[in-house]
């Protein structure tokens, strides 16, 4: 294959979602149609690079030049409760649902052994720098329920235990729409653990 177009699977396959089949296909339906699907999908690329950077305080996507980000400068939001998320896009979903508003920080990424993540790479001083106003009452942890984002979890919390602060963490249940039959032995031992009144 052209060394070009095999840089271009690369590049792609590191994305999420698109292994090297994936991003085969999407590479070459691209060549076909540069006009038509390339060039506008650089353009889209170069313009996200040249006017969107992470917010230096929340650490979510913001417009270069307008920082903090909108969520950060938004008065109206409940101040006292921030929202501990992996990734941005963890903000952009919560956002979605409608259900949260106090402020939120990405920790970019969670604590991951075989990713060799360590507390470094996680933007944890920045938390704690964030915290020292004491105008935070709550901390809620909304991260994966997988075995990494519990060991960030149980980390977060235990290093946030001297500040005296609540720590809480998203409820475990059943997705929507879905049923028992459909669950696996995790998600319904949490689900039965966090049972509530009705």
């Amino acid at each position: 294959m052209i060394p070009a177009v095999d840089n271009l699977i690369r590049a792609l396959s590191k994305l999420p979602g698109l292994g090297k089949r994936s991003a085969e296909r999407a590479a070459l339906a691209l060549m076909r149609r540069p006009d038509v699907l390339l060039d506008p999908l650089a353009a889209a690329l170069q313009e996200a690079r040249d006017t969107v950077c992470c917010c230096p305080v929340c650490g979510g996507f913001a417009a270069k030049g307008a920082v903090p980000c909108k969520l950060c400068a938004d008065d109206t939001r409940d101040a006292s409760l921030l929202c501990v998320v992996e990734e941005p896009a963890d903000i952009v979903q919560i956002e979605r649902s409608g259900g949260f508003n106090g402020r939120y920080h990405a920790l970019m990424g969670k604590l991951s052994p075989s990713r060799q993540t360590g507390v470094s790479e996680l933007r944890l001083r920045e938390l704690v720098e964030r915290l020292g106003d004491g105008g935070v009452r709550e901390i809620l942890l909304a991260l994966s329920t997988d075995m990494e984002g519990d060991l960030t979890a149980g980390y977060i919390s235990e290093m946030l235990r001297p500040l005296g602060l609540r720590v809480t963490r998203l409820a475990f249940g059943l997705p929507a729409d879905s049923g028992v039959g459909y669950s696996d032995p995790l998600t319904l031992k949490r689900a039965i653990k966090g049972r509530q009144e009705v």
